[in-house]
C-alpha cells in the first residue's frame, strides 16, 4: 500500500513539473498582444494631443466664444467653477499624450537606432505638458504617466518654476539630438511624416513659445533663451505647422462635434472679437462667423456673411438678464455663429503651434530687442500666414494679395512702434482662435488685447474684477491624491480660479 503511495506521489510530482514547466506558454493567448508598438504610441499621442475642447472655459475667457446660459454650458461664461468642464483637459491629456509619450520614452531611451523617435516624444511631451502647466499651475510631472512603468499611482506635484526649465532642456536638448542621418518615423507620424528638419523647426518654435512667457517675470531668461531658439530654424511656413487633421465620420473633431449638435443654438461669437474684425474690415472674419437664420437646424438655414450684419453676444449675461444688456437685439438668431461648413466643420484641423503664432512671437521679441530683424516684417508675415492658415478649413477660403496688404494699411493695423505690443498680441489672439489653450496663455502674459473683465453677478470671488487666471484641480484628483495636492497648494497659493501662476505678474 505505502509502495503504491509512493508511486503515486511520484507521478504526480513528475506531472506538476510537466505543467509548471510549460505553464507560461500554455496561459498565453497567442493572439493577444503583450506590447505596443512605440510608433502607434506615437500616433495616438499626437491625435490626443487635439482630441478635447476647451471651449467652455479658454475660448470663453479670451472673449471669442460666448454662451449665456447656466448649468452643465456654465464656465468661462460666467466665471464660475464646473468640475464637469474644468477636469475635460486633465483627463484627456494625462490618460493621452502624456500617458503614451512617458511609455515611448521608456521603451527607447536605450536604443541608439530609435533615437529620433525618442526625441520625437519628448516634444509631443513637452507640448501637452506645457498646456498643462498653463492651465492648473503645479502639477504631477516627473513622476506622471509612470502607472504602468513604475507603479507610481499618486504622483507627487512639481513646482512650476521647475516644470518650466524642465520644458526648456527637453526642447533644446531634443532639437540638437534629432538626426535626418538615423531611422525616422514614417506613416506613424501624422505631423510630418518622419521629416526630421520638420521636427526640428517645431522643437525650435516651442522653445521660442516657452521662452517668451518669462517676459513679464524674468526678462533676462526670456532674451537668453529667445535667443538660443532664434539661433536655429523655426517655422518658415505653414507647411511647418503641427497640425492635426480630423477625418469624420470615423475622426470628428471634437470642439465642432459638440459645437453643432444639441448646443448648436447656444453658442455664439463673442462681441469683443466680432467687433474687432469689423472695425478692421478683417477679411478673416466671413470665414470664421455668420448669422444663421435658423440655428437650431443642421444646416442653420439661410447663411449671412455680411461683415456689417455681424453681432457678437455681449458677455456677463445670463440668458435671463441678457435682455437688459445694452443694444439687446431682440432675439438670439441676430448674433452671430461659427460657420459650420469651415471652422465647425467636424472634419476641421487643430492647429497645435502654427508660423502664424511664431512669427508674431519674433514680432515682439524683435520689439522688445531681443533678436535682430524687422519686427514690422515679422508681424506682418504673421499677419498674412493666418490668412493663409485658415485655408484648412475649407480650400475654397482665398484671401488674395490684395486684400492681405489692404488690411495691414488700415489705421487700426499698420504697424506703429509705439503700439507695437499691443497690435502684436492682438494678431496673436487672432491667430490663436481655436487654439484657446494657447490664446489663453498669452492673454496672461501680455493682458493684451485689452478686454474688459466679465464681472457677472454670481462669478467666483477670487476672480472679481479680473479674468480666470488658472483652472481649479479636479475634484477626483483632490480627493484621491490629496496629501500631494495639498503640497501644492502651500506651495503655488488657494486651488481658486484667480491665483496666478509664476510667469503671470
Amino acid at each position: 500500500m505505502k509502495k503504491n503511495i509512493a508511486l503515486a506521489l511520484v507521478a504526480l510530482l513528475l506531472s506538476v513539473s510537466s505543467c509548471d514547466k510549460d505553464f507560461e506558454e500554455i496561459n498565453t493567448n497567442p493572439n493577444l498582444a503583450t506590447d505596443l508598438d512605440p510608433v502607434y504610441l506615437l500616433n495616438n499621442a499626437q491625435f490626443s494631443s487635439a482630441n478635447f475642447a476647451t471651449h467652455h472655459y479658454e475660448g470663453q475667457i479670451v472673449q471669442q466664444l460666448n454662451t449665456p446660459y447656466t448649468g452643465t454650458l456654465e464656465a468661462g461664461n460666467h466665471n464660475v467653477l464646473n468640475d464637469a468642464n474644468t477636469r475635460t483637459l486633465w483627463n484627456g491629456l494625462y490618460e493621452g499624450p502624456i500617458r503614451n509619450t512617458v511609455a515611448i520614452i521608456e521603451k527607447t531611451k536605450d536604443h541608439p537606432a530609435m533615437s529620433n523617435l525618442y526625441n520625437m516624444a519628448r516634444i509631443v511631451k513637452a507640448y501637452n505638458f506645457l498646456v498643462l502647466v498653463d492651465t492648473y499651475g503645479d502639477i504631477p510631472y516627473f513622476e506622471a504617466g509612470k502607472g504602468f512603468i513604475s507603479s507610481t499611482y499618486l504622483p507627487k506635484y512639481d513646482d512650476q518654476k521647475l516644470i518650466y526649465d524642465d520644458l526648456l532642456k527637453e526642447l533644446d536638448e531634443a532639437a540638437v539630438a534629432l538626426d535626418a542621418a538615423k531611422p525616422s518615423v514614417t506613416g506613424g507620424d501624422i505631423f510630418y511624416n518622419g521629416n526630421i528638419g520638420r521636427w526640428k523647426k517645431l522643437a525650435n518654435s516651442l522653445l521660442l513659445r516657452v521662452a517668451m512667457r518669462y517676459t513679464e517675470s524674468e526678462l533676462s531668461k526670456a532674451d537668453q533663451w529667445v535667443d538660443k531658439a532664434f539661433a536655429r530654424e523655426l517655422m518658415t511656413s505653414n507647411d511647418d505647422n503641427a497640425v492635426v487633421r480630423f477625418n469624420a465620420p470615423a475622426y470628428v473633431h471634437p470642439t465642432p462635434a459638440q459645437l453643432t449638435s444639441t448646443e448648436k443654438s447656444n453658442y455664439f461669437a463673442g462681441e469683443p472679437f466680432v467687433n474687432f474684425m469689423k472695425t478692421n474690415n478683417d477679411p478673416r472674419a466671413p470665414y470664421l462667423f455668420v448669422r444663421y437664420s435658423a440655428p437650431g437646424t443642421d444646416n442653420g438655414g439661410i447663411m449671412n456673411t455680411n461683415l456689417a450684419d455681424q453681432f457678437g453676444l455681449p458677455f456677463g449675461y445670463s440668458d435671463v438678464t441678457i435682455k437688459n444688456a445694452p443694444g439687446w437685439r431682440g432675439a438670439f438668431t441676430e448674433y452671430s455663429q461659427f460657420r459650420r461648413n469651415t471652422v465647425l466643420n467636424q472634419s476641421s484641423p487643430e492647429f497645435l503651434v502654427t508660423h502664424a503664432q511664431t512669427q508674431l512671437l519674433l514680432a515682439e521679441a524683435a520689439h522688445r530687442g531681443f533678436i535682430s530683424g524687422d519686427a514690422k516684417t515679422y508681424y506682418e508675415t504673421g499677419v498674412k500666414a493666418h490668412m493663409d492658415q485658415i485655408k484648412g478649413y475649407d480650400a475654397n477660403i482665398n484671401i488674395s494679395d490684395a486684400e492681405k496688404n489692404a488690411y495691414l494699411q488700415q489705421p487700426g493695423i499698420l504697424f506703429n512702434p509705439a503700439n507695437a505690443l499691443e497690435q502684436i498680441n492682438t494678431q496673436y489672439w487672432v491667430a490663436s482662435f481655436r487654439s484657446w489653450s494657447e490664446a489663453w496663455a498669452n492673454f496672461r502674459r501680455t493682458e493684451l488685447p485689452r478686454l474688459q473683465p466679465i464681472n457677472y453677478p454670481g462669478e467666483d470671488p477670487s476672480v472679481k474684477g479680473n479674468f480666470i487666471r488658472r483652472l481649479v484641480y479636479p475634484n477626483r484628483e483632490v480627493s484621491v491624491n490629496q496629501a500631494n495636492v495639498n503640497e501644492a497648494i502651500s506651495r503655488m497659493g488657494p486651488n481658486a480660479l484667480g491665483t496666478r501662476l509664476f510667469w503671470d505678474e
